[in-house]
């Protein structure tokens, strides 16, 4: 294994601190039960070649954010965390994390992994796997993966007809996240995406696009193809009964899926006038923490032996997430994981800033209007964008 780059950063340190003992330099991690093993053996590797002892503490995922908080600024935490990047508003806005320059490293990885990271222009985290949801089908029902928004209504209307199945395509209620992919492909968007990460000030929710996208919701419940009240366990009791054809889910649901033995396919989002639907994208990674002593080893760490294919691979099978490194998600041949691969291939990372706070329910109950013909999607999404600036305007 090369180390250009490690072999540099390490000259540095030593030339930085000359006059301190090599043995009294370490790294501290904290990782769940999941990646801990993964990285104690990533660690002894390094303390092999180096001589430079990695200390992996194993902490529940939860508890991680919670304890680093109070930890860092003490000077009792970790130099590197893993957790996922809707920590990063909170962590990076207290001024618990150090910028990290990813220019070697950052064509190998998926753009809005890397993106997820981004908090007002800086970047703060090596991500390592990137999940969303996807379009899940029924073959049995529905041969063939529909390609637009179109054909998801016309599959449906024919399946109801010949009484194939109660219902074609079928979704989460109230469910902003599961609607998201929805509201892309008409050209919907949350908050404007920048450079410099998302921008709050540019509300999206009340978009000509996000209400057209309500305008088919509204219309396509309207018109008999998908009742109301349908939460995530009604949703699946449905297509794994054969009653609902079509759905959007995520990886976590897979297996119950299978478990049900229905015949099925993960498979991209179906397109709008906006073109593809883009989910939001959930992304895990690596942070440093900004009070660490030792930043450059804890980058030489991550970017010489996380960043490879083969720790990529490890950290797959340990926990089967699409990984956000190209080269192992192009090496990936389980067919369903490839499903959600194809839909989270142009997705959006889930804004991280603290504003989002303010976005999920009144979008929520936005859609809840209109699902239940209670307020058309022009008044119900537009009512929730003057909601969420006035949320925003009243946090700053």
């Amino acid at each position: 294994m090369k180390h250009t780059r490690l072999f540099i950063l390490l000259i540095l340190l030593l030339a930085s601190a000359f006059a301190a003992s090599a043995q009294d330099d370490s790294l501290t991690i904290w990782a769940d039960d999941t990646r801990a093993p993964i990285l104690e053996e990533l660690g002894a590797q390094f303390e092999e070649e180096f001589g430079i002892s990695v200390v992996v503490h194993e902490l529940g995922f939860g508890d991680i954010r919670d304890q680093f908080k109070t930890a860092a600024p003490a000077g009792e935490g970790p130099d590197i965390i893993i957790g996922a990047h809707d920590w990063l508003g909170e962590l990076a806005v207290n001024g618990l994390l150090a910028e990290l320059d990813v220019s070697d490293v950052a064509d190998q990885f998926l753009p809005a992994s890397l993106a997820a990271f981004v908090y007002e222009g800086a970047q703060y985290g090596l991500p390592y796997a990137a999940e969303n949801v996807a379009f899940i089908r029924n073959t049995e029902l529905v041969p063939d993966n529909p390609e637009t928004w179109d054909d998801v209504r016309a599959f449906s209307e024919q399946l109801i007809a010949d009484g194939a199945s109660q219902y074609g395509f079928i979704m989460f209620d109230n469910n902003p996240y599961h609607f998201f992919p929805v509201q892309t492909a008409f050209g919907g968007y949350v908050f404007g995406l920048t450079d410099e990460g998302y921008d709050s000030n540019d509300v999206g929710i009340d978009s000509e696009g996000s209400i057209a996208a309500a305008a088919y919701l509204e219309a396509y419940g309207a018109d008999g193809l998908m009742p109301t009240g349908i939460d995530y366990d009604v949703m699946h009791t449905m297509f794994e009964s054969g009653d609902a054809a079509m759905i959007i889910t995520g990886p976590w649901a897979i297996p119950r899926i299978v478990e049900s033995g229905v015949s099925f396919e993960v498979a991209g989002l179906p397109a709008g006038p906006g073109g593809v639907g883009k989910p939001f994208l959930g992304v895990q990674g690596f942070m440093v923490s900004a009070f660490s002593e030792n930043k450059i080893l804890a980058e030489a760490f991550l970017f010489d032996y996380v960043a490879t294919l083969e720790t990529m691979e490890s950290l797959y099978s340990a926990d089967p997430r699409p990984p956000a490194l190209l080269e192992a998600r192009e090496s990936l041949e389980d067919e369903i994981m490839l499903g959600f691969v194809a839909a989270g291939s142009e997705g959006l990372a889930m804004p991280a800033i603290p504003e989002m706070s303010a976005v999920w329910s009144a979008w929520g109950n936005a859609m809840e209007l209109v699902r239940t013909g209670e307020s058309s999607a022009e008044e119900a999404f537009g009512n929730a964008g003057e909601q969420i600036r006035s949320l925003i305007e009243g946090e700053e």
